[in-house]
C-alpha cells in the first residue's frame, strides 16, 4: 500500500503494544511504537503522525502530559486515549487534555479499529479542526507559528520558542488557573527544571508585552502558591 497512513502508539505493556501494532500493520498502517511517554514525545517531534494513540500510565511521562505537550505543537493531529483508567473524571481529563477519543481497556478490537478509522478520515479531511494559529491580546497580534508578536504600529517583536509555549499553554487554559508543575511539565518536559524565578520572569515579560499598566496586570496573574493565570474576558 503506497503512502500508508502513520500512527503513533504509546503502550507500556509489551504484548498488548505488539497485539495492537499488528492488528493496525494488517488494516494497512504504519506504526511507530513508544513504551514510555519520553520516547513517544521524541517520535512525535521527529515524524509526520495522522493519529497518535497514548496509553495515561506510562514511564517516564503519561500520556495526559503527553497529549498535552503534542497540542501545544499540534491542534490538529487526532489523539486517542487507550487506558485502564475509567472512571468519568479520568475520561472528562482526558478530553479536557485535547484527546478525540477515549477508549478503555479492556476493549474489544474491531471497536478500536473502528474508532481509528473514523479518526483517521477525519485527520485527512482536516473538516472542522481549526489550527490556533493567532490570539489577539489587547491591540497586539501574537502568531505562534512564526513565533512574533505584532505591534499596534505594526512593528513585529520576536518570541523565543519557550515564550509561545508558554503564553500558548496559558491561553488555552484562559481564566484558569495553570500550575507550575503542569507548566514545567508542558513547556519544559521533564529534561530540566528552571527555577520558579525562571518563570516568574517569563510572566514579567509578558507583562511588559502586553499590560497597559505590568504593576496592576489584568491579563497575567501569579497565584499565590498555585502557579499562573491568563485572564481574558473579551474571548
Amino acid at each position: 500500500m503506497l503512502n500508508k497512513k502513520r500512527i503513533l502508539l504509546a503502550e507500556d505493556e509489551e504484548h498488548l503494544l505488539e497485539a495492537i501494532k499488528l492488528n493496525l500493520e494488517l488494516e494497512g498502517y504504519k506504526v511507530s511504537t513508544a513504551k514510555n511517554g519520553k520516547k513517544a514525545l521524541q517520535l512525535f517531534k521527529e515524524e509526520r503522525f495522522n493519529l497518535v494513540i497514548l496509553d495515561v500510565m506510562m514511564p517516564e511521562i503519561d500520556g495526559f502530559v503527553v497529549a498535552e505537550t503534542i497540542r501545544l505543537e499540534n491542534t490538529e493531529v487526532p489523539i486517542m486515549f487507550l487506558t485502564a483508567k475509567n472512571t468519568n473524571e479520568d475520561k472528562i481529563a482526558g478530553l479536557k487534555k485535547g484527546a478525540d477519543d477515549y477508549l478503555t481497556k479492556p476493549f474489544n478490537l474491531e471497536e478500536l479499529i473502528l474508532r481509528v478509522n473514523n479518526l483517521v478520515k477525519r485527520s485527512l479531511k482536516g473538516d472542522d479542526l481549526k489550527e490556533f494559529n493567532s490570539y489577539k491580546i489587547g491591540e497586539k497580534t501574537i502568531h505562534f507559528n512564526s513565533f512574533e508578536l505584532v505591534n499596534e504600529d505594526g512593528s513585529i517583536t520576536a518570541l523565543t520558542k519557550k515564550e509561545t509555549m508558554l503564553l500558548k499553554l496559558l491561553i488555552e487554559r484562559r481564566n484558569d488557573a495553570v500550575s507550575r508543575e503542569q507548566i514545567l511539565e508542558t513547556v519544559w518536559n521533564y529534561d530540566v527544571y528552571p527555577s520558579t524565578r525562571t518563570i516568574d520572569n517569563f510572566i514579567l515579560t509578558f507583562r511588559k508585552y502586553f499590560e497597559p499598566d505590568p504593576k496592576n496586570p489584568v491579563y497575567f496573574h501569579s497565584i499565590r502558591g498555585v502557579g499562573y493565570k491568563f485572564t481574558d474576558n473579551l474571548h
